[in-house]
């Protein structure tokens, strides 16, 4: 029997879920009960039937229930799978601190919903190029295969930090965090 959405259903199942840490979504396999009108708007904002979610608290917990599956988000409890939009990813990375120097620098962002997470290998950051501008969209990886779109303050900073180092054959500017380096541009590209 499949069981229509209920958002008050989700975010019971999620208080119950993650009174002990974060809910383990990668271990349930509930049935796929359709899917709930809730969209996540590249800006970070949560959306529910057209409307902005307005409380932090509830935002977080959804936030907490979140899976992408392939190319598909979905708000995942024991008994239920919900499949909703994200526009572009379901975080926003909306600052981030610096710690150490060089190859031993350590970027830790912080997301809109609270979550923090140092960058390094287990945590990469990329950047994607608009084939027709040129415009940067750069992201960390946040949780499993869940990113965060790096705000564009916090890139602009993230420029000031950055290096060149060889990559691919070729000299890049990129960043250091965690013992990696992230590349984002050619530096023949840079002015």
């Amino acid at each position: 029997m499949i069981v229509k959405p209920d958002v008050e259903n989700l975010a019971s199942a999620a208080r119950k879920a993650g009174k002990k840490g974060p809910p383990p979504v990668h271990l349930w396999n509930p049935p796929f009960c359709g899917d709930l009108d809730m969209r996540i708007a590249r800006d970070g904002t949560w959306f529910y039937l057209g409307t902005p979610i307005g409380r932090p608290g509830l935002v977080k917990l959804f936030s907490s229930i979140i899976r992408k599956d392939g190319d598909d988000y979905f708000l995942v409890t024991p008994v239920e799978k919900v499949g909703i939009t994200v526009e572009d990813a379901p975080f926003v990375a909306d600052d981030f601190d610096v710690s150490g120097s060089g190859e031993s620098q350590q970027i830790t962002f912080t997301t809109h919903v609270g979550d923090s997470v140092t960058a390094g290998p287990d945590h990469p950051i990329r950047v994607v190029r608009d084939p027709e501008t040129g415009e940067p969209s750069p992201y960390v990886n946040v949780r499993a295969n869940l990113e965060a779109l790096i705000d564009r303050k916090s890139f602009y900073r993230l420029v000031d930090i950055g290096a060149h180092h060889p990559h691919d054959g070729q000299s890049w500017f990129g960043l250091w965090s965690g013992g990696a380096f992230f590349p984002v541009i050619p530096s023949a590209e840079l002015p």
